[in-house]
């Protein structure tokens, strides 16, 4: 697997659209809107737990940083002509010590209100596409616990395939804790990418 970008960081664009959405860096609007949704429990569900305003706004810093010093990140997803700040959905680097190599993930987070309309299979697809293209990665994976079936959903509908040797145990989850295995998704490069 290579995690090497192919590209200089300037040539990196700085927003993606697709045909409801546009994808782009946070302001500061956003961190009001994400921390309700961080704080909403249907949205937490698959995570250990709701996140106080502090601890959101402590994710959101850590989101902006990753794009200050990779060009890109977890975009915000704005709906076109509809909701501002719908969630999250993008690539960024969950740390080698998960699956023991360095790794680019994709991933999403999504307000309630902005479930079951395919906001996050056509953010990911976008998303999927600059990792390749723009970044050219040759492989991009994707992780949630078993009982998360509708980002399981979305990860077979963008065409990632599960590797069940792949599976773990997330370490910065406490043993004995219910949402500590994780199932693991990979997409190699398309050879249209290439």
């Amino acid at each position: 697997m290579s995690y090497a970008r192919r590209v200089a960081r300037p040539s990196l664009p700085h927003e993606l659209r697709s045909t409801r959405l546009r994808l782009r860096r946070w302001t500061d609007d956003d961190l009001v809107p994400f921390a309700a949704m961080n704080a909403d429990a249907r949205v937490m569900e698959h995570f250990p737990k709701v996140l106080t305003r502090e601890e959101s706004d402590a994710v959101g810093a850590r989101i902006r940083a990753h794009f200050d010093a990779n060009g890109y990140g977890l975009w915000a997803v704005d709906v076109l002509g509809g909701a501002p700040f719908a969630g999250f959905v993008g690539l960024h680097d969950p740390g080698a010590e998960l699956l023991g190599v360095p790794c680019v993930e994709v991933g999403w987070r999504l307000a309630h209100a902005c479930w079951g309309k395919g906001y996050a299979t056509e953010a990911a697809r976008e998303a999927l596409r600059f990792g390749f293209d723009a970044l050219g990665l040759d492989e991009i994976v994707s992780m949630t616990v078993p009982a998360n079936v509708r980002s399981r959903r979305v990860m077979e509908t963008i065409g990632m395939i599960r590797d069940e040797a792949g599976d773990f145990d997330h370490p910065r989850i406490p043993e004995g804790h219910p949402l500590r295995r994780h199932v693991l998704y990979r997409m190699t490069r398309p050879e249209t990418a290439a």
